[in-house]
């Protein structure tokens, strides 16, 4: 099993990450993918390379919210309700995933999205999840309200919903639960995952350095510097 652990904002970064661990897994065969996610959301064209890629894929693709503590809400609603087996730690949430848009204007600013444009991007991306949980038979009632009202649920609450699949303790117990799962998309091989061997996908440098400064706080901390250095060399 590969195993590829992701934190942080879904980004150009997250996709590119996520798209090599599914297709380093195809070309070595692995018995299944799993991503262990933790992300507060991201960007929508990156969540939708992501989705596709985990919807095209030839080897099955785990999502593990995970360690306990985190979460899986905006961008990462679609992606972990898009794995074939999606899976919560105890003490992780998912949900919130109503569509903000960026640069919408400063509070009180007439520069605020048009109310058409806005119901037009929230409707889009409640069917959008509906097709992926009718896909993956999950709660297709679900994933419209988590887009519309933008609610958000705990691990078991989310399993008892049928938004995910299980709730595990640890990436053994996980393996442990998924073994002998016969997956849509793969009915004439069943997961045999108990005791697989656990290989990591890990980030490269240039990844990590650019998942770094592509992080909001990071990004909005160097333009600062950089506006301020266009002032002083103009003063």
């Amino acid at each position: 099993v590969l195993v590829a652990e992701f934190s942080g904002v879904v980004s150009p970064v997250a996709a590119e990450f996520m798209g090599a661990a599914i297709r380093e897994a195809e070309r070595e065969r692995y018995d299944a993918v799993v991503i262990g996610l933790d992300t507060p959301g991201g960007l929508d064209a990156s969540m939708r390379e992501i989705v596709k890629a985990m919807m095209s894929s030839t080897v099955p693709t785990i999502v593990y919210v995970s360690p306990s503590g985190a979460r899986a809400t905006s961008a990462g609603v679609f992606i972990t309700m898009a794995a074939h087996v999606a899976a919560m730690a105890p003490g992780t949430n998912i949900g919130a995933a109503h569509p903000v848009q960026l640069g919408g204007g400063m509070p009180g600013s007439k520069d605020k999205p048009d109310k058409v444009e806005e119901d037009k991007i929230t409707n889009d991306a409640a069917a959008y999840l509906q097709a992926i949980a009718s896909r993956r038979g999950r709660n297709v009632a679900w994933a419209e309200q988590v887009v519309v009202k933008s609610t958000s649920i705990p691990a078991g609450a989310a399993v008892a919903a049928n938004v995910v699949d299980m709730e595990a303790a640890s990436l053994e117990d996980l393996l442990k639960a998924a073994d002998g799962m016969i997956l849509p998309d793969f009915k004439d091989k069943p997961l045999r995952l108990a005791g697989a061997e656990i290989m990591l996908f890990p980030m490269s440098r240039r990844q990590r350095l650019l998942a770094a400064v592509s992080d909001p706080n990071v990004a909005m901390v160097l333009m600062s510097l950089g506006v301020s250095g266009l002032l002083i060399e103009l003063y």
